[in-house]
């Protein structure tokens, strides 16, 4: 079997994995980047503290009319200290067109648990939930949403 056959067979039924990584990648050069050229002073990190990385695979073509919607929730998930450090679009690459992603900062797991669980029950997010719900693209039917909580290394530019 010639080698390159191989690894395109790999990839393409480890995509999901795939993506997740490349976004987890991207974020943390982007993060190291941005505090370099920003001169950031360093924040001291509880140690408790998580970073959250959601990525919304959204249906062929809809990331624009989510991206419009969270703009929306983006005030909402303020409102109840869901602390977004940033919202992001594919710029120029095919394997993330429709990909949605944004990093939320909790002091810990425990406490972005109950702020989502706050969001999810705050009768003025459903009109949005329900807006976006045509958006996602569904697995199995189940929403394609990659989520994972991380905490930074002791080597970290970002805290």
């Amino acid at each position: 079997m010639d080698r390159n056959v191989f690894i395109a067979g790999f990839l393409s039924r480890r995509r999901g994995l795939h993506v997740s990584l490349i976004a987890l990648f991207s974020f943390i050069a982007g993060s190291l980047l941005t505090a370099r050229v920003m001169h950031l002073k360093e924040v001291k990190a509880e140690s408790n503290r998580v970073f959250q990385l959601m990525i919304y695979h959204t249906e062929p073509g809809k990331v624009p009319e989510l991206a419009t919607i969270f703009r929306d929730v983006s005030k909402l998930q303020a409102k109840h200290n869901l602390n977004v450090a940033g919202y992001w679009v594919p710029y120029d690459d095919p394997a993330w067109k429709d990909t949605f992603v944004y990093l939320v900062v909790h002091p810990s797991q425990r406490e972005a648990e109950a702020n989502w669980k706050a969001l999810h029950t705050d009768p003025a997010f459903l009109p949005y939930r329900k807006a976006a719900e045509p958006l996602i693209e569904k697995v199995n039917g189940e929403f394609h949403i990659d989520e994972v909580y991380m905490r930074t290394t002791d080597f970290s530019a970002l805290k």
